[in-house]
């Protein structure tokens, strides 16, 4: 039943508009940082919208039969890691803070479905090592540029945990290739 629901052609139109029009919300909502970036820095900052931008391209190539597996390996570690990262990161500003906007349940809710969709796609990407091994590049190279050059998004009641977050960031950075290769690669070898 889940698997006919994932790939019919109506299911997948509407996860592509949905993932759209989150891509294009994701990046305005990083305008204010991004205009202060240093333009070398530019694609590592948009974390979340960049991972639902990989999503989206996945979505429009599947629709029409095709396969990306680079793009694939980018969308299902990004698509976890950012997401796992934005819950986590709302749910301890509520913890710290005592309160959480309704935008940050708003983030918590949308941010599960960006990690949750990545997984529950992963059967029909054609991933091969090569492609985890570019998306581990990315998603430990973007640790560097948050963490070592400054460039994680603004939350301020969290910037006195910044060591501690790069921790956490660093090991589900791992978490996310590591479920990557075993939903895709290795499962895919034992079949």
């Amino acid at each position: 039943m889940i698997r006919y629901i994932l790939l019919d052609k109506r299911f997948l139109l509407c996860l592509f508009i949905i993932n759209l029009f989150g891509t294009i919300y994701g990046y305005m909502w990083y305008w204010g940082q991004l205009a202060i970036t240093p333009d070398i820095f530019l694609p590592f900052v948009p974390d979340s919208p960049t991972a639902s931008l990989f999503f989206t391209i996945f979505l429009l190539f599947f629709i029409f039969d095709k396969h990306v597996p680079y793009i694939e390996a980018l969308a299902v570690t990004t698509l976890f890691k950012y997401g796992i990262w934005a819950v986590v990161m709302n749910l301890l500003t509520l913890i710290i803070e005592g309160s959480l906007s309704w935008q940050g349940y708003m983030l918590m809710a949308s941010h599960a479905g960006m990690a949750i969709q990545g997984l529950l796609y992963a059967p029909f990407y054609k991933i091969k090592l090569r492609h985890i091994a570019i998306a581990a590049i990315w998603v430990l190279h973007d640790v560097v540029i948050d963490y070592v050059f400054g460039m994680m998004p603004n939350y301020s009641v969290l910037s006195n945990f910044m060591g501690e977050i790069g921790y956490f960031t660093f090991w589900l950075s791992i978490l996310s290739i590591l479920i990557a290769h075993f939903l895709t690669v290795r499962n895919k070898a034992q079949n």
